[in-house]
């Protein structure tokens, strides 16, 4: 197979022409974050915020011109705006967000989607997003994750996958599989130390192609892994997917509380429901002597919960074999499945599977309906 180069993509986008202006994309300056590993080629294309709905031919275009070139397996190319800075504005309370209230389109084959969400990193919220999606699959579901950060992605070394995702028609990629899901992750198209040095309108439209280039199938459930904090992925989900629901993972001390607190009150403002939190790392118990041991102390996530009025899904301890199999990329659920641990995640996955069906049902019932008379 022929080796790629940044200069044969530069080459081929040269042959792609703005309508408007008249010249090559590559001449204007209008393509940047060129990245190429493997075949896999991903890029971003500059336009004007008012032009960018206008420009998607232009996009199409560049994807077709990268495809031509021999050893190209596949092609990630999003437009991107730069917005002016906004001016001040008198501090006022700011109006609900009723996004999710318009009918949005969701990922075909795919019946639900729960997002798993932290205010801040390293509470583990991809272990539990991970063991979830196994324990989802126990209960008999079809399950699918996504890996929607895009910066430090992390479900390709959890799920213990390698390689390269394929695409049959040179245009949709097929997700990678193991332990029974599928799953796909901006990590299996670049190299696990490669920086992505992209701003934020890039990275909504990564993950937009993410969900909807994706052959997924059909799926009861994608659980989708969100990075920490309330930013641009988070709002990419919020507001261009019919979420579910959410999930929301925290340890027990007070400053990852605060942040979680903050993540709940974003899903609030975008009115997707929360389906409760979780405590991780709630305890440690020594393998040794059983003794018990309440290092970032312990029921904060629950008190949390109840003050917020949300479900309180259950408490996961600190313990060394959940971090080891994480780390190996075989999740404690699919190397002991009859596990204590396996039968923590297994539990609130129970837990989580009922909300979901109940959330389904309301959205159902409330549809409107025609009556024929």
């Amino acid at each position: 197979m022929a080796t790629v180069t940044e200069q044969d993509v530069l080459e081929a986008l040269a042959e792609v022409t703005d309508p408007d202006r008249r010249l090559d994309v590559v001449s204007l300056g209008m393509i940047e974050g060129v990245q190429v590993k493997d075949g896999h080629v991903a890029f971003a294309i500059q336009v004007p915020p008012e032009e960018g709905p206008a420009k998607e031919p232009v996009r199409k275009a560049c994807e077709e011109a990268v495809y031509g070139v021999p050893g190209v397996l596949s092609v990630t190319a999003v437009l991107t705006a730069h917005h002016p800075a906004a001016q001040p504005v008198p501090a006022a309370a700011p109006p609900r967000d009723t996004s999710n209230t318009v009918a949005k389109p969701g990922i075909p084959g795919v019946k639900s989607i729960v997002a798993v969400a932290s205010g801040k990193g390293g509470v583990g919220k991809s272990t539990v997003a991970v063991n979830l999606a196994l324990g989802l699959a126990t209960e008999g579901m079809r399950v699918g994750i996504l890996d929607c950060d895009i910066y430090g992605p992390s479900i390709p070394r959890m799920m213990g996958i390698g390689g390269r995702p394929v695409s049959p028609d040179g245009k949709r990629l097929m997700p990678m599989a193991n332990h029974g899901l599928v799953c796909m992750s901006m990590g299996f198209l670049v190299e696990e130390d490669t920086p992505m040095i992209w701003r934020g309108p890039m990275v909504m439209s990564a993950l937009e192609q993410l969900m909807r280039d994706v052959e997924w199938g059909t799926l009861d459930v994608m659980v989708c892994d969100l990075p920490p904090g309330t930013g641009d992925a988070q709002l990419t989900m919020a507001q261009r997917v019919p979420l579910t629901g959410a999930v929301i993972v925290s340890t027990p001390q007070d400053v990852a509380l605060a942040d979680a607190r903050k993540a709940y009150a974003m899903f609030e403002k975008v009115d997707v429901p929360v389906f409760g939190f979780i405590e991780n790392m709630s305890y440690f118990q020594c393998p040794h002597c059983g003794d018990r041991t309440e290092i970032f102390g312990h029921g904060g996530a629950r008190r949390e919960a109840e003050r917020l009025g949300v479900d309180f899904l259950g408490e996961i301890p600190l313990v060394p074999q959940i971090r080891e199999t994480s780390d190996s990329g075989t999740p404690v659920i699919a190397v002991d499945p009859s596990g204590t641990e396996a039968t923590i995640f297994e539990d609130i996955a129970g837990r989580v599977a009922v909300r979901i069906e109940q959330a389904l049902a309301t959205a159902e019932a409330s549809a409107p309906r025609i009556v024929i008379q």
